[in-house]
This record gives structure tokens, C-alpha cells and sequence, in this order.
């Protein structure tokens, strides 16, 4: 299986994966709206073996199989204040 990622033209580190050739009418409609014009990043082989940053191969197969797509959102904002805080006592 072959597997696409966009990146969003609206927001910073979100990416979206999905088989290939993607079918964006497959996606719901809110997610299109936030996701904004889809920039193609890469198009790669789901292969036994490969490593991905965020997500394992067989998470994602199983989530390009249902719902048909994975999306990956930047992780939250660290909180330096709170750290600090929790540093001091």
C-alpha cells in the first residue's frame, strides 16, 4: 500500500495521511474546511520494517484503512511557567 502525507496550508506541523492516490471527497467536510489546500509532502511505500516519527506502521494501517485517514497534530505548547513553578517548590 502506498501512502501519501499533506501538509495543511492552515496549520503549522498538522499533516494528513492517506492512502494512495488520496481522495480528498472521502474526508468530512469540517476536517477539509480546517485543513485548508492540501501541499503534497511525500508519497512512500507501507513496508514491514519502516519507522515513523509519531505513529507505528501498524497504527497507521490501521487508520488509513478506518476512517481512511490519519491526521497528525503538532503536540501542545510546552507550559515554561508551569515547569517553572513545579521547579521551584
Amino acid at each position: 500500500m502506498l501512502c501519501a502525507i499533506y501538509r495543511s496550508s492552515r496549520r503549522a506541523d498538522t499533516y494528513l495521511y492517506l492512502p494512495h492516490p488520496a481522495d480528498f471527497s472521502k474526508l468530512p467536510e469540517p476536517l477539509r474546511q480546517q485543513f485548508g489546500q492540501p501541499i503534497e509532502v511525500m508519497v512512500f511505500a507501507l513496508k514491514h520494517g519502516r519507522k515513523l516519527a509519531h505513529i507505528t506502521l501498524p497504527e497507521l494501517t490501521r487508520h488509513l484503512t478506518d476512517p481512511g485517514y490519519y491526521l497528525q497534530l503538532p503536540p501542545p505548547p510546552e507550559n515554561l511557567l508551569k515547569q517553572h513553578k513545579e521547579s521551584q517548590g
